[in-house]
């Protein structure tokens, strides 16, 4: 369906000749807030919107945190194509109210251009984005405005295509500078969303990237009004924190002698955990010493060398996917981690959104606790523990739990259930940060022992959120026989109470069966993923039009309880058959 726009808003150009005090600029262009005013009191500027410091680190430090508008001015071909409503006022202004300093709207030119040699951008669609922009500008917002989906559409063809491609490009950026020439300065343009180049090497690749950056900060300087000082966001390729890649991009920034850009990288964690494949499941040692390094990389290359930094995009690939890929309690502690090294190192970071965290049509958060542990991060640490879960036997004697607390600098203060304060001593022990549930507490706590969460408590700490620990009843998890086809095929899985982590595939030779074949563990949600409602975990056609035809392959699943089973499945053409032995 053609997305209906509103009409174009006409207004005024109105320029600033070289040496325009610096002062008048970055404390807003006042002469585009003049010009929202015949727009309608829908882009009237928000009432004491902070200037903008002259200092672009001071400046970038104003922009934490941020928020991204994904999937929607970048989705393509049009703004709902990928599942989220049309961005309006009222979302922009709870993004303000939820505590966002700045919210990047991430913009994909490429279907709503005309041809060579002009590549002229459709009128209503530039339009749209101006609407999109001034409304998060009058909310007293930083706006970050880039080309996104571009780069993998046909700015990927430089090396092959140069001219055709860098002519598009300047086009689109001519374009773009002379439509926000005016605007406040606290819009900021971003050159293009994780660059990359086919049939390059890494030296050429470098040297795509270095002309881009380079042609960007030249058009958008020369345009005239703001956009003479406006803060300038470059990238890494891909966008990726590689020390060698920063390095290049350093000296990118170093060679425009100018103090007015940033450089951005994205971080999606430790890639196997991210998206929960080879078995890393939990937030370990590995996964924090990644994240660790990576922001003392950022902060080496660009950070103490005057280079201020905008974390792009953050967060986890495998929750963008769907539920489950990583498991809540170790999300909390990557998030409650990531906000840390952020801001100990000095970078402003912008929450990648695709619909997956905010509900755009509700307007709230789809986890709102997930949010408060978010959010708490940007000013302080929490304390968390080995596990949010305390898995209990549906029969027997119960007997006593230890969880291992991280209190990350605070002190523990009480454990509550509910408004019910849980006494030491009686109900749990504590010694040093080893945190022990006694067996008479969790019988109490699991009641009936009804398969799934029985109890919820909350360990609280000197700073920060409180710890979520649940107590679940469950047995082992039971499987039948099932036939499908290798375009749909579901186990039929009676979980009892329990959760999957993850699935192994291998043939009878032990190697690893899947589309992944470094290793047994197969991905989360995009090879298999478990149905609760429906008591079934369903491989997907990715994974089983990998298998070997006529070969048996074993599935070992393994659940967060610590239990795991054994399944079986052939493929033969396009049947599928499955066995529990």
């Amino acid at each position: 369906m053609q997305n209906q726009h509103p009409p174009r808003h006409r207004r005024r150009r109105i320029g600033f000749a070289v040496g325009t005090p610096l002062a008048l600029i970055a404390g807003g262009v006042l002469a585009y807030g003049t010009a929202f005013g015949v727009f309608g009191d829908e882009a009237r500027p928000r009432a004491g919107a902070a200037t903008v410091p002259a200092d672009a680190s001071a400046a970038v430090a104003a922009m934490q945190p941020g928020w991204n508008l994904g999937n929607s001015l970048d989705a393509v071909p049009d703004e709902t194509a990928w599942g989220q409503p049309r961005t309006t006022k009222a979302l922009l202004k709870e993004v303000r109210a939820q505590g966002f300093k700045s919210v990047r709207v991430p913009v994909t030119w490429s279907d709503h251009q005309g041809a060579a040699p002009g590549h002229t951008i459709d009128a209503a669609y530039l339009s749209r984005v101006k609407e999109v922009v001034d409304w998060a500008l009058a909310e007293g917002l930083y706006v970050i405005i880039d080309v996104h989906h571009d780069s993998w559409q046909w700015t990927k063809a430089m090396a092959t295509d140069h001219d055709k491609v860098l002519a598009r490009f300047e086009a689109t950026w001519n374009q773009i500078a002379s439509t926000f020439r005016d605007a406040p300065a606290q819009l900021v343009f971003e050159s293009i969303n994780e660059p990359q180049f086919d049939h390059a090497d890494a030296a050429r690749k470098a040297e795509l990237l270095d002309e881009l950056n380079t042609v960007f900060h030249r058009i958008v300087r020369t345009s005239g009004g703001g956009n003479e000082n406006r803060l300038l966001m470059l990238p890494t390729e891909v966008c990726t924190p590689d020390p060698q890649l920063m390095r290049h991009l350093a000296a990118t920034i170093k060679s425009l002698n100018d103090p007015r850009l940033i450089a951005t990288v994205h971080y999606y964690g430790y890639w196997p955990f991210s998206v929960n494949n080879a078995g890393v499941t939990r937030f370990d040692a590995t996964v924090e010493a990644n994240l660790t390094k990576t922001f003392k990389d950022i902060n080496d290359t660009f950070v103490d060398q005057g280079i201020p930094v905008v974390m792009g995009e953050y967060g986890l690939l495998g929750f963008d996917h769907g539920p489950g890929a990583v498991e809540r309690g170790e999300m909390l502690k990557y998030f409650e981690a990531f906000g840390h090294a952020a801001r100990t190192n000095k970078v402003t970071t912008t929450l990648w959104d695709n619909g997956a965290f905010y509900d755009r049509k509700a307007l709230k958060w789809k986890d709102a606790g997930l949010f408060r542990q978010i959010s708490s991060s940007w000013t302080t640490r929490s304390g968390t523990a080995s596990s949010a879960t305390v898995f209990v036997p549906k029969s027997g004697p119960l007997k006593d739990r230890t969880l291992t607390l991280d209190p990350n600098g605070a002190t523990f203060k009480s454990l509550k259930q509910g408004t019910t304060t849980l006494v030491k001593d009686r109900d749990y022990t504590l010694t040093g940060n080893n945190l022990t549930l006694k067996a008479t507490t969790l019988t109490r706590l699991a009641g009936d022992r009804s398969p799934g969460v029985n109890a919820t408590l909350h360990a609280a700490f000197s700073t920060g959120v409180p710890w979520r620990i649940q107590v679940r009843t469950y047995e082992k998890p039971l499987q039948a026989n099932a036939a499908g086809t290798s375009d749909t095929y579901a186990i039929p899985t009676h979980f009892r109470g329990d959760v999957l982590a993850t699935m192994e595939s291998t043939y009878a030779d032990g190697t690893a069966a899947g589309p992944l074949d470094w290793t047994p563990y197969q991905q989360f949600n995009t090879t298999f993923a478990p149905d609760y409602t429906q008591n079934t975990i369903n491989l997907t056609p990715a994974y089983l039009k990998t298998l070997k035809d006529g070969q048996r392959v074993k599935l070992t699943f393994h659940f967060w309880s610590g239990t795991t089973t054994t399944y079986y499945v052939t493929r033969s053409g396009e049947t599928v058959s499955g066995s529990t032995s």
